[in-house]
């Protein structure tokens, strides 16, 4: 009697607990790391899920495992019973960080930017020796590190070692580096004694050493200056372009000022030489008709420093 009541409480409890699904294995599985574990192959992996299974496709390709293998592999991690889902293989691909030429440049830049070699407005245009095509490599925060550089800055020529993700051989290449600054160009031709705008002016990168050999003005050297002569579009500009804009042009008319404390005398003249404002110039006095010294205060306006009766010539 005891016996027969032992196994229908056995038989009971056995009823009321669920049974545990076996794991089901996917069609389809993308993962990032370099091994293939039980948890990306089956769906319900339980216990096992970190246990590998094989080792997963170079980054950026996909194959695929047939159902046989599957259960060899699955049965080393001791697991036995799965639900094979109608599958007679499981197409398995693995994502990748893509390196390539643009990346690796600018690890370079930046490299030579950190170092103190591209400054402020600095750009560089580099040429791999040999053609850089696109590299799969591990998905990673870092696909890409710059081991070393060296770079010869008289003939403009580098040599970099790089470490790629998942990759145990270095990358070594080699090539050359244009390092280019902003330079201000004119947007259009102008014609001399323009004063200059900011929209007259455009930044275009220039070879460092052209810019060296020809000099290179700012913008706070440029606007608020006058064109020495007649300037085409996108001409380089340099300081030795401009000058301070002429406040009083040859033949202008203008107001002869003279001042002696609270005394100011003022005559018509007429502008023999051109200057800018507080440059001297040679001015005629249209009463005298004499030719006098003054300097510019304004457009239109000049002073002199001679006495009244020379200046009214009386």
């Amino acid at each position: 009697m005891n016996t027969i009541r032992t196994l229908a409480a056995a038989l009971s409890l056995t009823i009321a607990m669920p049974a545990f699904a076996a794991p089901v294995l996917k069609a389809e599985i993308t993962i990032s790391g370099p091994v293939v574990t039980v948890g990306d192959m089956f769906d319900d992996a339980g216990m096992l899920a970190e246990q590998p299974l094989f080792r997963a496709p170079m980054p950026g390709t996909t194959g695929n495992v047939d159902l046989t293998a599957i259960r060899s592999a699955a049965a080393r991690v001791g697991l036995t019973r799965f639900e094979a889902n109608g599958l007679v293989q499981v197409q398995v691909s693995r994502a990748a960080s893509v390196v390539d030429h643009d990346m690796l440049a600018g690890l370079i830049a930046e490299d030579m930017r950190s170092r103190g070699i591209l400054g402020d407005g600095m750009s560089i245009d580099l040429l791999f020796a040999d053609p850089v095509d696109a590299i799969n490599v591990a998905t990673t925060d870092t696909p890409a590190r710059l081991e070393n550089l060296r770079y010869l800055p008289g003939n403009g020529t580098f040599s970099a070692r790089f470490m790629l993700a998942g990759v145990a051989q270095p990358l070594d290449l080699a090539g050359t580096v244009q390092i280019s600054i902003e330079a201000p160009h004119l947007v259009a031709g102008l014609p001399a004694g323009t004063v200059l705008r900011p929209d007259h002016i455009v930044m275009r990168p220039l070879p460092i050493q052209q810019a060296d050999a020809q000099g290179v003005a700012g913008l706070d050297q440029l606007v608020g200056m006058a064109l020495n002569r007649q300037s085409r579009d996108g001409m380089l500009l340099n300081a030795s372009d401009v000058s301070v804009p002429l406040a009083v042009a040859k033949n202008d008319l203008v107001t002869i000022y003279y001042r002696q404390g609270p005394m100011t005398l003022t005559v018509k003249g007429q502008a023999v030489t051109s200057g800018a404002a507080g440059a001297p110039l040679q001015v005629l006095n249209l009463v005298s008709r004499r030719v006098i010294s003054a300097t510019v205060v304004a457009p239109g306006a000049v002073e002199v420093s001679t006495a009244p009766v020379t200046l009214a010539g009386l």
